[in-house]
């Protein structure tokens, strides 16, 4: 999955100005404690991150 696709499904699911907030602020586990942007900066790959983000968050199948 390309990074364009990842974040314009986070604001897609959590709404544009929201995603990156989201993003930057909340810590999950699922991550190893870590936010979206520092699991990304990792090396984590975007799909990853979006299955761990919908899993988590609750996002709806038709929106995965």
């Amino acid at each position: 999955m390309r990074l364009t696709v990842f974040w314009q499904r986070m604001a897609d699911h959590f709404g544009t100005g929201y995603a990156d907030t989201f993003a930057r602020d909340h810590v999950m586990t699922e991550l190893g404690g870590r936010t979206v942007h520092e699991a990304l900066n990792a090396g984590w790959e975007a799909k990853e991150v979006w299955r761990v983000v919908c899993t988590a968050m609750n996002v709806p199948h038709e929106n995965r």
